[in-house]
């Protein structure tokens, strides 16, 4: 877990203050079937929502815990994150991973361990998840960076 913490941590430095330099040309390029780089941010703050719900959620609500799936290109659209300024969406993605960043932190080993049922009735546990939201983060910045 602390490898995964460590990664999240370096990801989120590094990236605060570059997504807001690129170049909005290429920010804002779609290319056909595909989302912007500013989508893919926009994308990023969604999972981020939803993520910080689960990963607090399963605190409190009856194991094991059920996962909900949302539909991210809905979201993405609705939120038009296309025409949102870089800078607001970017402080928006920082502070919403600086309180999952925070609860990777304090989340005690017996949590880790909770199980978590997805929507295909296979059985997780958050560890997994936390450090699978961590892999999927770092997916997508290599995307916007690339």
């Amino acid at each position: 877990m602390q490898n995964a913490i460590l990664t999240f941590e370096r990801l989120l430095n590094e990236n605060v203050n570059y997504f807001p330099i690129i170049d909005p040309i290429i920010l804002e390029e779609r290319k056909p079937g595909k989302w912007s780089k500013k989508e893919v941010l926009g994308h990023l703050v969604d999972s981020a929502t939803h993520n910080l719900i689960r990963f607090t959620e399963i605190n409190y609500l009856e194991k094991p815990y059920r996962h909900r799936p949302y539909n991210q290109i809905d979201l993405v659209n609705l939120n038009q994150y296309q025409a949102k300024e870089i800078n607001e969406l970017t402080q928006l993605w920082f502070s919403l991973n600086k309180q999952i960043l925070r609860i990777m932190k304090s989340v005690d080993e017996e949590a880790l361990d909770y199980k978590i049922i997805l929507s295909d009735e296979s059985v997780i546990d958050l560890r997994f998840l936390m450090t699978d939201y961590v892999e999927h983060l770092e997916h997508h910045i290599n995307q916007i960076r690339s």
